[in-house]
């Protein structure tokens, strides 16, 4: 990676137990000389706080799309247009579902929707197995697939509710390499 280009990631933190492995994933980020800037739904704050991940990145964290701190720019059109790779992780069912039938009504899916369409999109799903194998969740995996995102798969594990099967948030190392291939790549 260029030391003249530091690199815009924009990463969304959506609800799921998973939220709180966004801290290290920033910190892994940023010493590897990466801009984050981070987006989160309400119901990601109930596992991870955004002073927490404000601290880790060194920038503001964007909870509500209509909250706009400054009258020159929209945040979610703004934000879109400082991204250069988008990464939801985790990415609950919730979102993913959003997302797939074209909501905007929270920063994070607000933001996605306004993203130019060169920039590439990842995201990490974080869920339980049967969230995650039910086929209406798999019907709004394809179509997220055919609108260009990118799914870094969920792994195997014991899940946080006592499951086991696949659903838990891909490992960072994991996560991590997919971002720097998409940068290498370039």
């Amino acid at each position: 990676m260029s030391s003249s280009f530091y690199p815009t990631i924009t990463l969304a933190v959506t609800g799921s137990i998973s939220a709180y492995k966004a801290a290290d994933l920033i910190s892994t980020l940023k010493k590897r000389g990466y801009n984050i800037q981070v987006l989160m739904t309400e119901k990601a704050t109930h596992f991870i706080t955004p002073l927490t991940l404000q601290v880790l990145s060194g920038n503001q964290v964007y909870l509500d799309i209509m909250a706009e701190d400054d009258p020159r720019y929209v945040n979610h059109i703004e934000l879109a247009k400082q991204t250069d790779l988008l990464l939801i992780a985790p990415a609950s069912a919730n979102t993913i579902a959003k997302l797939a039938n074209g909501l905007a009504d929270n920063i994070i899916t607000g933001t996605i929707l306004a993203l130019p369409l060169n920039v590439p999109k990842l995201f990490a799903p974080a869920m339980n197995t049967k969230m995650y194998e039910n086929p209406v969740t798999q019907k709004n995996l394809l179509t997220l697939k055919e609108f260009n995102f990118k799914e870094i798969s969920p792994k195997s594990s014991l899940l946080a509710c006592g499951d086991v099967g696949k659903g838990a948030l891909a490992d960072l190392d994991t996560i991590i390499t997919k971002i720097e291939e998409y940068f290498n790549e370039k």
